[in-house]
């Protein structure tokens, strides 16, 4: 009979020392890091485990470089606000390991003919590019169709129509904002 009071305040013990412990409720919590919301690229016949470094601008020599310590490195993604105004950019990009698959993803048309043709270059990048609407000069579908690493333009229409894009040799997407 002696061994309950004894339990009873062992067990008020552990309560009142766990409860002083615990994390007070008066304390505000520290707010997140805001992040904006970026694209995942998702592939479904891709059933890797691995890891996806993206970019929002074209890397340096020496951060491509480093991607070699990241560890299962299967996938690099580089975003694109505009094409890169000089060609020599490109270079950092053929130092990509062939073991990670590579997609730059790019808005607008190529400036000129021969911006377009520079990424016939660039081997193991898979080029997606998102447009605003068919080109005003119908030639430049004749410049895209001879890129060998575009892969997919994405067209940001209201009415997607493939109006325009007739002459397009690679596969044409549209994507409408709805807010």
């Amino acid at each position: 009979m002696k061994l309950r009071p004894i339990t009873a305040a062992f067990a008020a013990g552990i309560l009142a020392g766990c409860a002083a412990s615990g994390v007070s409720l008066d304390a505000p919590e520290a707010p997140a890091a805001p992040r904006s919301v970026q694209p995942i690229v998702i592939d479904r016949g891709d059933l890797r485990i691995g890891t996806t470094v993206q970019f929002g601008r074209m890397p340096t020599v020496s951060e491509v470089n480093d991607l070699r310590l990241v560890y299962g490195l299967a996938r690099v993604v580089i975003l694109l606000p505009t094409w890169p105004e000089d060609i020599t950019r490109l270079e950092p990009l053929q130092g990509l390991s062939e073991e990670a698959e590579v997609m730059v993803v790019v808005r607008g048309y190529p400036p000129s003919r021969s911006a377009a043709e520079a990424w016939n270059y660039v081997r193991g990048v898979r080029l997606v590019m998102i447009v605003p609407g068919p080109p005003v000069n119908p030639g430049m579908l004749d410049a895209l169709n001879t890129m060998s690493s575009l892969e997919r333009v994405i067209a940001e229409m209201d009415d997607p129509s493939r109006s325009g894009f007739e002459r397009l040799q690679r596969p044409l997407g549209f994507r409408k904002f709805v807010d």
